[in-house]
C-alpha cells in the first residue's frame, strides 16, 4: 500500500510542470492584449540588438508575470508563436 501511495505521489508531481505549461498557453490565448504588449517589448529589445530569448528579455517576462525563468521562457515562446512571429 505504501508503495502505491509513493508511486501516486511521484506521478502527481510529474504532472505539475505539464499542467503549468498548459495554463501558460491558456493565459496567452486569453490575454492577447497583454501578449501584444510583450511583443512590443520584444521588438524594443530587438531594435537594440537583444534577442527575445536573451537573459534580459526572459528576466523582463519573469518579473512582469511573476514566473520562474524556465516558465518565463516557455511563456515567451508561446507569445512569439501566437502573436509575434517576426520577433527574433
Amino acid at each position: 500500500m505504501k508503495a502505491l501511495l509513493f508511486l501516486l505521489f511521484l506521478f502527481s508531481n510529474s504532472l505539475n510542470p505539464v499542467l503549468s505549461q498548459s495554463n501558460l498557453l491558456e493565459s496567452v490565448k486569453k490575454n492577447p492584449g497583454e501578449a501584444k504588449n510583450i511583443c512590443n517589448k520584444f521588438r524594443e529589445f530587438n531594435s537594440k540588438g537583444i534577442s527575445a530569448s536573451s537573459d534580459k528579455a526572459i528576466e523582463y517576462v519573469s518579473k512582469k508575470n511573476n514566473l520562474t525563468p524556465v516558465y518565463a521562457e516557455i511563456f515567451s515562446i508561446y507569445v512569439i508563436g501566437l502573436h509575434c512571429p517576426d520577433i527574433i
